[in-house]
């Protein structure tokens, strides 16, 4: 099934999940192919574009972020514009596989067909240690509760 613009409440919420269950899989070529191939991408401190550029990234981060595990929620929309807040967990290989979470936003652009065109991402790191899990092994990201002072 294609999303396609102009996204409406339900359609844009189904997108943000179905691009969760994409990410979760951690297989870059599989993401990379719900982009368009010139798509333009901002993550944090990098810009980049293309597919090649954004499988050469994902290789690079879940080499790094081992234990991913991510959930995303719609933020908001407008016509061929989804905005999304989302919160993932790792462990950080470059850093003694400590657990963090990063906290972020990031900002979608569609072309008519549905693929996207821009993703624009600002996040934010903390480490958490085993305690602080949310997303502990078995347990589906969407059980989780995320209290108001994480959003």
């Amino acid at each position: 099934m294609s999303i396609k613009p102009p996204f409406t409440e339900e359609t844009a919420r189904l997108r943000v999940k179905k691009a969760q269950d994409l990410w979760n899989t951690r297989n870059p070529e599989k993401v990379a192919q719900g982009y368009d191939p010139d798509c333009i991408w901002r993550n944090r401190d990098k810009f980049f574009r293309g597919t090649s550029a954004i499988v050469a990234f994902l290789q690079a981060k879940w080499t790094r972020e081992q234990s991913y595990r991510l959930r995303k929620e719609l933020f908001s929309w407008h016509e061929n514009k989804i905005a999304v807040q989302f919160w993932y967990e790792y462990q950080d290989a470059e850093d003694g596989l400590k657990w963090k979470r990063c906290y972020g936003l990031e900002d979608w652009t569609f072309n008519k067909e549905g693929v996207m065109t821009k993703r624009m991402m600002s996040g934010n790191d903390l480490e958490i240690g085993e305690e602080g899990r949310w997303y502990k092994d078995g347990l589906n990201v969407e059980d989780v509760e995320i209290g108001e002072e994480h959003w």
